[in-house]
């Protein structure tokens, strides 16, 4: 390990004190009497085995199963320190447990698969598939992510989402939608040029899509994917461009960069090109492709995100993956659809157009209103599992990925405004 910092060492000394680690495991029924004791284990438990035997679908009644997600990664692409392995890959595995029991009150296990076969990985996940409600694919490096999810999608009947590809995608998706609403323009008529060609990337410029915006450029780091080169995988060539124009061409009046990929990767050269009310968001992390400050050097008409917590309109996955998990396992989704993304997109948008809290602007030390500084919620705000779970879930019912009958949508969100009380 290189030199420790006083920094480094606080984030050690966090995860190892007072007990190792950031999750455990708490019991829901009590265990203080031989009667409990039989209720829990034998005799008693193997009535629900034999109920849950006789109908599957009893497991979410007897057991944790409903509110329980998996959060499964072979650390292969963990962060932005690559494949550092699946072991290594464990804390930031526990503190997505973390984040959604603490932003959506579902218990979560982390599970660390040490395979790089696809084949193999898939096979792991889908035998343990029983166990949860849902299951979150994190830090798996492309383009295998891809093969991964669409196995586990068509192979599981529960929610299966690998977050790293549809989180940034949501979220930015409804930065755009706002900026769209300040800037007056329309997100069909958008020039998007997306720099990065990896999982995310491939997600927000397909939900970008589904918004309606169909002028998107995609540059990985070969410059402009277009359907002469020779070196793309299938992934990449569905945003080839038709015909090769030069880095200029591409940047010249461009609404939107989005930028997934290391910092530098496009510059203050390339800002100036765009049209006018330029959005930028430089989501590389923790170091953007460029900061706010030099994009406002250049463009002060410009709206800038970055995926930092330090500066304004931060996109953080923590927005939605809490929220949509909970709405899509709350009316038992066999899959999480674009319809119920985009639904979780346009749910966003919509809250960060409401009246802010008061304990959010005391907690961020300013006075937080709709506009180019504040096109996306921030993550304390406690009615994101409202509004986003709740779209969500009537998305699920409304597409078929879920066949829940007598859904009621405003006693819904009487009980999801409970849960993070009760948890």
């Amino acid at each position: 390990m290189p030199k420790i910092s006083v920094t480094d060492k606080q984030a050690l000394d966090y995860h190892e004190f007072p007990k190792p680690g950031k999750i455990s495991v708490e019991t829901t029924k009590p265990v203080a009497s031989l009667k409990d004791l039989s209720l829990a284990y034998t005799p008693g438990v193997a009535v629900p085995c034999l109920a849950i035997e006789k109908n599957p679908e009893d497991a979410y009644k007897y057991t944790a199963k409903s509110n329980l997600v998996a959060v499964i990664s072979n650390g292969t692409a963990v962060l932005g320190l690559g494949n550092i392995g699946a072991l290594a890959s464990k804390p930031v595995m526990e503190g997505k447990s973390v984040l959604f029991k603490s932003f959506s009150g579902l218990d979560s296990f982390d599970i660390e698969v040490d395979t790089q076969s696809v084949d193999r990985f898939c096979s792991v996940v889908s035998a343990i598939a029983p166990t949860f409600g849902g299951i979150n694919l994190e830090d798996i490096k492309s383009p295998e992510c891809f093969e991964i999810e669409r196995r586990l999608v068509e192979e599981l009947d529960i929610p299966v989402m690998h977050d790293d590809q549809h989180g940034t995608a949501v979220i930015s998706a409804a930065g755009i939608i706002n900026a769209c609403k300040v800037t007056g323009k329309y997100t069909q008529h958008l020039k998007i040029v997306v720099v990065g060609a990896g999982a995310a990337a491939i997600s927000c410029a397909r939900l970008y899509r589904e918004l309606g915006a169909d002028e998107i450029y995609m540059l990985d780091s070969n410059g402009l994917i277009y359907d002469g080169r020779s070196d793309l995988n299938e992934y990449k060539r569905e945003f080839a461009a038709k015909h090769y124009i030069t880095r200029a061409e591409v940047f010249e009046n461009a609404d939107v960069i989005v930028g997934l990929s290391k910092p530098g990767s496009f510059t203050v050269e390339d800002i100036k090109l765009m049209d006018k009310d330029p959005v930028i968001f430089a989501l590389a992390n923790p170091t953007p492709e460029i900061f706010p400050d030099e994009v406002k050097a250049v463009r002060p008409d410009a709206i800038v995100a970055t995926g930092r917590t330090d500066f304004d309109n931060q996109v953080n996955n923590v927005l939605g993956f809490p929220f949509i998990f909970r709405g899509a396992m709350d009316v038992r989704a066999k899959k999480i659809n674009t319809e119920m993304k985009l639904a979780a997109s346009k749910a966003l948008a919509l809250l960060a157009m409401q009246d802010v809290p008061e304990y959010i602007n005391e907690l961020y030390g300013k006075k937080l209103k709709f506009g180019k500084d504040y096109l996306i919620p921030k993550p304390f705000d406690k009615r994101l599992i409202v509004e986003i779970s709740s779209a969500v879930a009537q998305a699920a019912i409304e597409s078929g990925s879920s066949q829940m009958k007598d859904f009621n949508l405003e006693n819904y969100k009487k009980e999801l405004a409970t849960i993070l009380k009760e948890s």
